[in-house]
């Protein structure tokens, strides 16, 4: 993951201790370092102690920010005492940045609350908040109103805001490649590319007859195609796959990995259900698992929108995503419900994986022309899941996320599968039905519900339901 950087305000007022701002500023800047992250901050030599408090301190800190403003993801506005709240303000509208902005306030010791070392930053902070809202800039609060800089709660704090700093900077200017058109009977992922590029999320088609025209023309000694080949036998079992179909799966990887880098895309949604089986003779669902494995996000079905669910999650946890159907009721438990497909899971979501062939359309098109997918059981971890949707009659986009866990419940059956508890599941299921969202549901390892949350609602302007 790219080192994620902070642009640094850190608060004063003449009214309170400027010590305070002295140590607040040595103490967030050794926090940001111990903790990975990168800092942007006035220096000592600029304003006193390196704070802002005065229209001069603001528009100081306002240039240097706009200067840096490539390397800046996020904004932390640190409280040591008062702070001055039109200099906070002034700094960021000054900055140009249009990034998530951290409000902390530090924490006041009752023994302490003499002038020498009185914070006030619990009031503070809201006079802040209050200027920001005016200026129609959205922040960020943590969970507890006053938080001390050095806690672990704090450093908590940081990590959830560096995954909404690099969903929002990674959804600037994204670019998806959709191979094929959807599936004749899969009115479900229909998405408005419209509405997608109004977000700034451009979507590069490409027909399946040009990419197997591009496979027709590879030779098996082609160089290109052998080194497919070989990360392909690397990356899962595949004992039981003829050597003509791993053959066919290295040469379409192999166009596919072009064209994406070609395109400069950060993932891809591949047409499948049954053009490729066939015409062509594989399915794509291990190259796709690959890809995903790699950060480079696939989906299937041509759902792009569900790609765009992978990519968030992705983002936000620097972990890989799958996609995944709401599938089946498990036993009785409200609570409970299998995710499954075919599969092209990521193998890092296995406890053990292979490479088999496609059992649910295997019947209609032959088994010898639907070898290539890679199945497993989804080992028991907390998970985050998020599903992304164009609604077109309102003209934006929706999501909702929320965490779940996988669990070690007994289920046997085929494919990628595992069982997930979520708390509420039934109100879940009933909010996908009532607001008309597709069955593919994009699961990550991690659990950034929040972050997610946060991110694509305050930040994007996306209308997220939080699951809880």
């Amino acid at each position: 993951m790219k080192k994620v950087t902070f642009g640094i305000i850190v608060g004063n007022r003449g009214f309170f201790p400027d010590v305070l701002a002295k140590e607040g500023r040595k103490d967030i800047l050794k926090v940001l370092k111990e903790n990975g992250y990168g800092a942007v901050t006035l220096a000592t030599t600029a304003t006193k102690y390196g704070a802002v408090e005065t229209f001069e301190d603001a528009q100081k800190c306002g240039a240097l920010f706009a200067e840096k403003a490539d390397k800046i993801d996020g904004i932390i506005v640190t409280l040591p005492n008062f702070g001055d709240e039109k200099g906070v303000a002034e700094a960021i509208k000054r900055s140009g940045l249009n990034v998530p902005v951290l409000i902390q306030a530090e924490e006041d010791v009752a023994k302490n609350m003499a002038m020498g070392r009185r914070r006030d930053s619990f009031c503070g902070k809201i006079s802040v908040c209050s200027n920001l809202r005016q200026a129609g800039i959205p922040f960020t609060l943590t969970d507890l109103h006053t938080v001390k800089v050095t806690s672990e709660a704090f450093k908590s704090e940081l990590n959830r805001f560096a995954a909404i700093c690099r969903v929002v900077r990674g959804l600037r200017h994204v670019r998806f490649g959709a191979i094929g058109s959807r599936p004749a009977a899969f009115n479900t992922v229909r998405y408005s590319e419209k509405i997608l590029e109004f977000a700034g999320i451009a979507v590069e088609p490409v027909d399946l007859y040009e990419i197997l025209g591009k496979v027709d023309r590879l030779k098996d000694s082609d160089r290109g195609v052998k080194t497919k080949l070989n990360a392909i036998k690397r990356y899962t079992d595949v004992t039981s796959i003829p050597a003509e179909g791993l053959l066919k799966m290295a040469k379409f990887g192999y166009v596919v990995d072009r064209w994406a880098k070609e395109n400069q895309l950060v993932g891809t949604a591949i047409q499948c259900w049954t053009a490729l089986e066939e015409f062509f003779g594989i399915v794509p669902c291990t190259l796709m698992s690959m890809m995903s494995e790699s950060l480079m996000p696939s989906a299937c079905e041509v759902d792009i929108t569900g790609l765009l669910a992978m990519y968030v999650l992705q983002l936000a946890s620097g972990a890989p995503s799958a996609l995944l159907d709401w599938n089946n009721n498990y036993g009785a438990d409200p609570d409970k419900c299998v995710l499954f497909h075919c599969s092209n899971l990521p193998k890092s979501f296995f406890a053990t994986d292979k490479m088999d062939f496609q059992e649910i359309i295997a019947g209609s098109v032959g088994k010898d022309n639907t070898y290539g997918t890679i199945v497993g059981r989804i080992k028991a971890a907390p998970a985050t899941f998020c599903r992304t949707s164009t609604d077109d009659v309102e003209g934006q986009l929706r999501a909702y996320v929320g965490d779940g866990k996988f669990t070690n419940d007994k289920l046997d059956t085929f494919g990628g599968y595992g069982v997930m508890k979520i708390g509420n599941l039934q109100t879940l299921l009933n909010y996908v039905c009532q607001m008309g969202f597709e069955h593919h549901v994009a699961v990550n390892m991690s659990e950034t519900a929040d972050a997610v949350a946060e991110a694509l609602g305050n930040y994007m302007g996306w209308d997220v339901y939080r699951h809880v």
